[in-house]
């Protein structure tokens, strides 16, 4: 049974930095690509940032590019974002996703609050 648990959300002020984990469980993690997703309210689910297995491919959203930054440990099952220069409208439920994009298994979200 595949679980993600998303961790390290919270409240930011403009400007500030969060790191959020997920940890992956009930499938062979090293062999998958994985996402981070966020959907903030009202909108729907935007794809931010993406790493291959081997964490040597990555995709970042436009958004979020040169702020934000992906990787993972295969060792530990986890998926990192660190979250550099936040803006209020980084404000969103993010979800870890098992996958390259948004369609695949999301773990239940960890809330980011960007606010002064």
């Amino acid at each position: 049974q595949v679980q993600l648990v998303e961790s390290g959300g919270g409240l930011a002020q403009p400007g500030g930095s969060l790191r959020l984990s997920c940890a992956a469980s009930g499938f062979t993690f090293s062999i998958y690509s994985m996402s981070w997703a966020r959907q903030a309210p009202g909108k729907g689910l935007e794809w931010v940032s993406g790493i291959w297995r081997g964490g040597n491919v990555t995709y970042y959203a436009d958004s979020v590019k040169g702020r934000f930054t992906i990787s993972r440990d295969n060792a530990k099952n986890t998926v990192y974002l660190q979250m550099n220069s936040l803006k209020p409208e980084d404000t969103a439920l993010y979800y870890c996703v098992r996958g390259w994009g948004t369609a695949g298994s999301r773990g239940q979200g960890t809330q980011v609050t960007v606010s002064s």
